[in-house]
């Protein structure tokens, strides 16, 4: 996959992670790209070796990073990366800015737009849409009903991961399940539950190599670094979660249910 914005007579044009390119990454992958746009002004600096021994991978990872972003090697990744960095002339003066300017761009093309009306396809089709979360999520999925409402799709919320499934209830519904990490044990179960309901699944998560993003009908990732105050409190920034729960519902209102 070549570099968003890189032609064959513009070698030096600066590096973009596109949502394409970070739906190739693999979880090893994703730790290099993680490591990366949090250390940006030390990578230029660093040889393979250190980057990989910072990442927590091996060097062959890293190699393969470099080559899904259309890079021939390392080399040619720290050079372009370098020269990203000398363009980029928006000035960042808090934390976490650099962080969404990356997500923004990363979904600024056609194949997120696809998984955007696909979503709403599946959405607008259902008779009932649920949003599930615990935490923080719990808190983005009442508000997702809520605005799902708005736009005429009524919607409800559950934020109790001991929530009973237990009826045809939930046949030809939607659950929208919204996870940080999508490794939580109870929305695992969770999920399950509405599978077995014949409950379609759509699964928000900051990553596509998830288990709920595994075990989901469709899944829409949004690859920010994440950030712990401990070991359990996730403060992972929310910003892209709330763009894509809006930015589903508009498109609902191009096609609304029948």
């Amino acid at each position: 996959m070549a570099l968003s914005g890189t032609t064959d007579s513009d070698p030096a044009a600066p590096i973009m992670f596109d949502h394409l390119s970070l739906s190739t990454f693999n979880e090893l992958e994703l730790m290099v790209y993680h490591y990366v746009i949090k250390h940006r002004e030390q990578i230029p600096y660093m040889r393979i070796r250190e980057l990989a021994q910072a990442a927590g991978v091996s060097t062959t990872t890293v190699l393969r990073f470099c080559k899904k972003l259309g890079c021939t090697g390392f080399s040619e990744f720290r050079i372009r990366f370098r020269l990203s960095l000398e363009q980029d002339t928006a000035s960042v003066t808090r934390f976490g800015v650099n962080e969404l300017m990356s997500f923004f761009k990363s979904i600024n093309n056609p194949e997120f737009e696809t998984l955007i009306d696909q979503a709403a396809a599946l959405i607008s089709d259902a008779e009932r849409v649920l949003f599930v979360g615990v935490g923080t999520s719990g808190s983005l999925g009442k508000y997702g009903a809520r605005f799902f409402s708005n736009v005429g799709k009524f919607s409800n919320h559950i934020d109790d991961p001991y929530y009973p499934i237990s009826t045809d209830t939930f046949h030809n519904a939607v659950a929208i399940i919204l996870s940080v990490s999508g490794e939580t044990q109870d929305m695992l179960k969770l999920a399950q539950k509405f599978s077995f309901h014949k409950c379609k699944i759509i699964s928000i998560t900051n990553s596509e190599t998830c288990s709920l993003a595994k075990l989901a009908d469709f899944n829409l990732s949004y690859h920010m670094p994440q950030f712990m105050v401990g070991h359990n409190h996730n403060i992972t920034t929310q910003v892209p979660v709330v763009y894509i729960i809006e930015t589903i519902g508009r498109r609902l209102t191009a096609n609304p249910p029948a």
